[in-house]
């Protein structure tokens, strides 16, 4: 193995949970989350040079994923139903912490926000971006990341946070 394979197979086994998570939350489906995941990166190992000095290989990844997830979907010009939410526990991943990582009522909650909205999250919570890099990935400005991040968590909160009843919105 070449240098660059053996740096690829590091980043692969550092990020892939990462962003089997960041899709998952965002597609909402475990099979194609997993199948974008695993397209993205055989694009990411045919593009090393490229990706590995792009400032956030593993954003590159999940908006790889994202992108492709768009063009199947134009291809197929139909929506797809929302999963229940419930079948994410049993998300497999390379040490089997991934399903068990997300919260159903957390994967339920984040399903339910508009789709900008749920990139968002996922890339500065799953990812860690900060604002101007999540501003990048998605080809916004970081005003508008701030703005959906603000909606995000008001809506997220409003779903998640007991109300004075002691309930939860969507109980």
């Amino acid at each position: 193995m070449g240098s660059v394979s053996l740096d690829f197979a590091e980043f692969y086994r550092r990020a892939r949970n990462d962003c089997l998570r960041a899709v998952l939350a965002t597609v909402g489906d475990q099979d194609m989350a997993q199948d974008l995941v695993d397209e993205a990166f055989a694009r990411a190992c045919a593009s090393w040079r490229k990706v590995s000095k792009h400032p956030a290989p593993a954003a590159w990844v999940v908006r790889t994923a994202l992108n492709e997830n768009i063009s199947r979907w134009r291809r197929r010009r139909r929506e797809v139903a929302v999963p229940d939410p419930g079948k994410f526990a049993d998300v497999p991943g390379a040490d089997g912490a991934i399903g068990s990582a997300v919260d159903p009522g957390i994967m339920a909650a984040l399903l339910r926000l508009p789709a900008r909205q749920r990139q968002v999250v996922v890339l500065r919570v799953f990812l860690d971006l900060d604002t101007d890099r999540t501003a990048d990935v998605l080809g916004v400005a970081p005003s508008t990341v701030k703005a959906h991040l603000a909606r995000a968590i008001g809506a997220l909160r409003d779903d998640l946070v007991p109300s004075e009843s002691g309930r939860t919105t969507h109980e």
